[in-house]
């Protein structure tokens, strides 16, 4: 894998590495496929360019266009964190549920943000 799209966990102490090597390591026990994922220590990090940022939620330019964030925005927004990952098919019915109304976001945007999570 490149490093480029290399899958990384970055940790500023030995606290936060034990965590995550553990955690990552609790849940490679219920999977056959191995986690790829490095745990390494944090250094300088450059951001991506603006046009790799939340990638899934740009696809769903409907979505987008609800939150009127600015590239800027977009980058540091918790929403749209949230909101990418879980377009991406990730995190569960029950989580989006405890959140969704928090987005801001029309029916219809809550619609197809359902339909996506947990796949």
């Amino acid at each position: 894998m490149s490093r480029q799209y290399m899958s990384a966990i970055f940790y500023h102490s030995e606290e936060q590495r034990e965590k995550a090597v553990a955690s990552r390591d609790a849940l490679q026990q219920t999977l056959t496929k191995k986690i790829v994922t490095k745990v390494d220590p944090a250094k300088t990090f450059y951001d991506a360019e603006d046009y790799h940022q939340k990638y899934t939620l740009r696809k769903n330019r409907d979505i987008l266009a609800e939150l009127n964030l600015s590239d800027a925005e977009l980058i540091t927004s918790h929403v749209a964190a949230r909101l990418n990952g879980y377009l991406g098919g990730h995190g569960t019915q029950d989580q989006l549920k405890r959140e969704i109304d928090d987005f801001g976001l029309s029916d219809k945007a809550q619609a197809k943000v359902k339909a996506a999570a947990g796949r």
